[in-house]
């Protein structure tokens, strides 16, 4: 039988679940106006980002 079990990646303390304050900085072109599209992405310590100053979509670990 299987319990309903929260989700680990949204749990308090868990890698990849920061509050996320300052913002990630563009790989692509070192711009920090991005925004956090989505708070998961494929792993749980990586998060889904997009840059307002090239347009690049691009991941933040940690």
């Amino acid at each position: 039988m299987r319990r309903n079990a929260p989700d680990p990646s949204v749990a308090a303390g868990v890698a990849g679940s920061d509050a996320d304050d300052d913002p990630a900085e563009c790989p692509y072109c070192g711009s920090t106006d991005t925004e956090r599209e989505h708070p998961k992405g494929p792993g749980l310590c990586r998060s889904m980002h997009f840059c307002r100053g090239c347009g690049e979509p691009f991941e933040r670990f940690g």
